[in-house]
């Protein structure tokens, strides 16, 4: 009997069967890389090999993290890594009007279920929402993906968290998530799958699903999974055309943790400054804003931009208070300009932006200042995360930000 992670990588790795614990050598479905960590990857790339990569269709290259470039450095990387993809022939390409990575992947059918894909970027676990085995591996660990196709894993214990109850209205995946990681502690499940299952989970869309897994990595754990059902199916035949496998876990897998979570009382959360974990109720914080920003690969989807728009229609951003709006990708930007969504941030006060990460790795457009605070719908907020060491960053679900960007503190919905 095993979990997924191990029938994934058993499969990957031309096992029968594999436990937790094994190291095997896996082949990979899809390496990606950005034009932040792809520079090392390449230059360590082309000091142990100087041939071609190992399957030019199977590598993925999107520019988000610093685009358009916004530093000399930037635009230098950005020129390394047009040279790769000429050069390799790279099929998968996507310049800098593209969007975020983790949400580029799925949209371009680039994920399916039972696959392994690997990505320079840790929170690469999002695409286990589709039912793949996806994990955040090094730059350098990329440069050997790139020459040989394949690279060791420890294949991981699961912890697998069983979710049920109905949501209250303005609780959403962000809010489980953060409960989550709030309960287990940012290393609550270090080097474990962690799976998200039950009826609540069932119930949610793709984009929801791309929430939980995303996160993952903000408790520890090595991959973000979600089993593939008639939704996952329907998404991944829209996407793509590849083929693909379902795996599901057998429950009495030796090496599976079940964790029963009820969220039917869950109250939407905020997780305070300087870690993921150090999350509450967000009746309990009550903190004056100088930023709300809303997008990232956590919650920078079209379900995002709607919530904080029904939100926002015919209100006003507060005074003191600017808000950042970064649709995650090209295809997102484009059905929420038809909705008429981004008119109505932009009446409302609101910056709309092009997509890409944002404010997100504290480098780029949108950064805060020494003694300001962001709330954010991204994923981390350590120090710096945001610009400014001495700044402050809070995270939250679309509908948190949007209300708090009223406001002008924080707040959830009345």
């Amino acid at each position: 009997m095993s979990t997924m992670s191990e029938k994934i990588l058993a499969k990957a790795s031309g096992n029968t069967n594999v436990e937790a614990g094994d190291i095997v050598i896996a082949n990979i479905d899809i390496a990606m890389v950005h034009d932040l960590t792809g520079p090392l990857s390449v230059e360590s790339f082309e000091k142990i090999n100087n041939g071609k990569v190992w399957d030019s269709s199977k590598i993925v290259i999107p520019f988000d993290h610093q685009v358009p470039a916004d530093s000399i450095d930037s635009a230098n990387n950005h020129i390394l890594m047009r040279e790769f993809v000429k050069k390799q022939g790279i099929e998968h390409f996507y310049d800098v009007n593209a969007g975020v990575c983790h949400q580029i992947l799925p949209e371009k059918g680039h994920v399916v279920p039972g696959s392994v894909i690997v990505g320079a970027d840790s929170h690469t676990c999002t695409h286990g929402a589709l039912g793949a085995f996806a994990t955040g591996i090094g730059s350098t660990d990329m440069a050997m993906v790139f020459s040989e196709g394949n690279l060791w894993f420890k294949v991981p214990e699961t912890n697998r968290f069983n979710i049920t109850g109905d949501l209250k209205e303005n609780v959403y995946a962000k809010d489980v998530i953060l409960h989550i990681i709030g309960m287990m502690g940012a290393d609550g499940s270090t080097y474990k799958a962690c799976e998200f299952a039950g009826q609540t989970v069932s119930d949610m869309s793709i984009s929801d699903r791309m929430v939980l897994c995303n996160m993952a990595i903000e408790m520890g754990g090595k991959t973000g999974l979600v089993e593939a059902d008639k939704k996952t199916i329907d998404y991944v035949e829209k996407h793509s055309n590849k083929p693909y496998e379902v795996f599901k876990t057998d429950l009495d897998s030796s090496s599976l943790n079940i964790i029963d979570i009820d969220v039917s009382e869950l109250e939407p959360q905020i997780a305070c400054p300087h870690n993921v974990d150090n999350v509450k109720a967000v009746s309990e914080v009550d903190t004056e804003i100088d930023q709300v920003f809303l997008g990232s690969c956590t919650n920078g989807r079209l379900s995002d931009l709607r919530d904080a728009a029904k939100i926002l229609k015919g209100k006003k951003i507060a005074n003191n208070t600017r808000m950042l709006v970064i649709p995650a990708s090209k295809e997102v930007y484009l059905k929420a300009l038809d909705e008429g969504l981004l008119k109505i941030f932009i009446e409302a006060g609101a910056l709309v932006s092009s997509p890409c990460c944002g404010p997100c790795l504290g480098g780029h457009t949108g950064i805060i200042g020494p003694n300001e605070i962001s709330l954010s719908t991204s994923n981390r907020n350590f120090k710096g995360r945001q610009g400014s060491s001495e700044g402050e960053v809070y995270l939250s679900s679309a509908a948190v930000a949007a209300a708090s960007a009223i406001k002008g503190r924080i707040t959830a919905l009345e």
